[in-house]
């Protein structure tokens, strides 16, 4: 069985400079994430928000949370004030939501559909280009959009993730240059898919199983 200094040092020597790696944390134990923590990772991802919390109270006050997984409107108040970076806005709802309670500044990712399965939350690339071009949505003073995340389709068919990543990636580049300049992060990959993201321009990466072993 790989320790997690093992699991976090083979992805961490694997990945550029430019790449952010989140390790994801939910279900994991406190002690867990303090044995990554004392190995010097930083950014943690949990997607249950009571959970988020209570692990924030407990936890060092350096470590960057990253509210991961759908996010239901009536936990806004909980996640936007602990949390670094929200990873899955995926309706203008939930961002005007998050605004009422982002404090100073609350950066976020904007989820994009690109996978086959409808069980995944986010918009359309076209719907989200339209919103955009529209030009209504999207203002609160507070909540910051830094780039856009995507899931691909979980299957073994690498061309199929490959070309979901590069769908995502060229959605990026295409809107960058009216999303301001820290219009920075591409997320997409996870433990069985991070090394085709990074190849298709992932700029930050979560991984949970390759580094705390498998889920409860």
């Amino acid at each position: 069985m790989t320790s997690i200094a093992e699991g976090l040092a083979s992805i961490q020597n694997a990945i550029p400079s430019n790449v952010t790696l989140v390790a994801v944390s939910k279900t994991k134990p406190i002690e867990a994430i303090q044995e990554a923590y004392a190995l010097g990772m930083r950014d943690f991802g949990e997607n249950r928000a009571v959970e988020l919390a209570e692990k924030a109270k407990t936890l060092p006050s350096d470590i960057r949370w990253h509210a991961i997984g759908h996010l239901q409107r009536n936990k806004a108040a909980i996640v936007a004030p602990i949390s670094t970076l929200i990873h899955a806005v995926d309706s203008v709802r939930l961002y005007d939501e998050l605004s009422k309670y982002a404090g100073e500044k609350l950066e976020v990712l904007i989820q994009i559909h690109i996978a086959d399965e409808q069980n995944k939350h986010g918009f359309s690339p076209d719907n989200f280009k339209k919103i955009l071009e529209i030009g209504d949505d999207f203002h609160s003073p507070n909540v910051k959009i830094r780039g856009l995340m995507g899931m691909a389709t979980f299957t073994d068919n690498n061309s199929q993730i490959t070309n979901e990543f590069k769908a995502l990636r060229t959605l990026f580049d295409e809107i960058s240059p009216t999303m301001g300049e820290d219009f920075d992060t591409v997320s997409m990959g996870m433990s069985g898919d991070w090394k085709i993201a990074i190849d298709e321009g992932s700029t930050l990466i979560r991984v949970g199983s390759a580094i705390f072993g498998s889920r409860n």
